[in-house]
């Protein structure tokens, strides 16, 4: 394999990697959205120290209200945040189902 193709393989990673976090951020926004939370509030409360998520906040214009969304199942959205090493967040997340829960 030439350095071009390399170059190439390793953009499209990236962009791969790029467009499943925005799916991962979209189901864990939408899904806070469907329960009445705020993603950027549980984000902040998981990772205090975090400067600001521009991502997020891109993906959050894209979501919609509760009742025009499909339901999505606690256990999907917490194997999403850990499949991408959000596990403080599916921490929170889980704090949050079981007080509901409750």
């Amino acid at each position: 394999m030439n350095e071009i193709d390399k170059k190439e393989m390793e953009k499209q990673v990236i962009e791969n990697y790029q467009n499943d976090e925005r799916m991962m951020i979209l189901i864990y926004s939408q899904w806070c959205i469907n329960n009445g939370l705020e993603p950027i509030k549980l984000y902040e409360e998981a990772y205090p120290n975090q400067v600001k998520n521009e991502t997020m906040a891109e993906v959050l214009e894209t979501t919609v209200p509760a009742n025009e969304s499909e339901e999505i199942p606690n256990q999907t959205v917490l194997n999403v945040l850990q499949l991408f090493g959000n596990d403080d967040l599916a921490f929170i997340v889980q704090k949050y189902i079981e007080k509901r829960e409750k």
